[in-house]
């Protein structure tokens, strides 16, 4: 399994027991979506390594207790701890209407009402206290708050996504 094909559920946070148990930090608006989970893909020095989960439950809203298949043990834990937690793409629930993972729209075409074709999603900057929509128009790039007041409409089937921005933000990157 290659990282591109899978989606970062969370991350080994602490340890819960002596017995190997773990607690993730889920990174999800849905923690119970994962609640009751086969496996998962752990990043160890760079690879998908799948581990099996014999047991898994919500612990404080955000926080998956993991007992995993052969970690019984305060130091088959410890080799884990900080690790991220990977899940193949298949297994994210679809969404519909004007609700979007990041990776699902890159390539898209963003047009806005008023200035029309702006250019194609090359990234989302999601470090900023704003999510940004990074666009490449001819070699020159434009951000735009990924702000639901902006976003008019995620058109899957054509690829595009409708903004309504502020009049001359798109304008401020294109002055010379």
């Amino acid at each position: 399994m290659k990282k591109e094909d899978c989606f970062y559920l969370g991350k080994i946070v602490k340890k819960y027991s002596f017995k190997g148990e773990l607690l993730a930090k889920l990174d999800t608006d849905q923690p119970d979506l994962y609640d009751d989970l086969d496996a998962v893909f752990i990043d160890l020095r760079g690879n998908l390594v799948p581990f099996f989960i014999e047991s898994s439950q919500l612990h404080k809203s955000d926080l998956l207790r993991l007992n995993f298949e052969d970690v019984n043990s305060e130091a088959d834990a410890d080799a884990l701890m900080k690790s991220e937690l990977y899940l193949p793409l298949d297994l994210l629930p679809k969404l519909d209407g004007d609700k979007f993972y990041f990776h699902e729209v890159i390539g898209f075409m963003i047009k806005d009402k008023n200035f029309g074709d702006v250019g194609v999603l090359k990234g989302i900057n999601d470090s900023t206290a704003q999510a940004l929509f990074e666009i490449d128009r001819d070699g020159i790039e434009i951000l735009i708050p990924m702000n639901d007041e902006f976003i008019d409409k995620v058109d899957r089937k054509n690829k595009t996504i409708v903004v309504n921005t502020p009049e001359g933000l798109i304008d401020l990157y294109l002055e010379e």
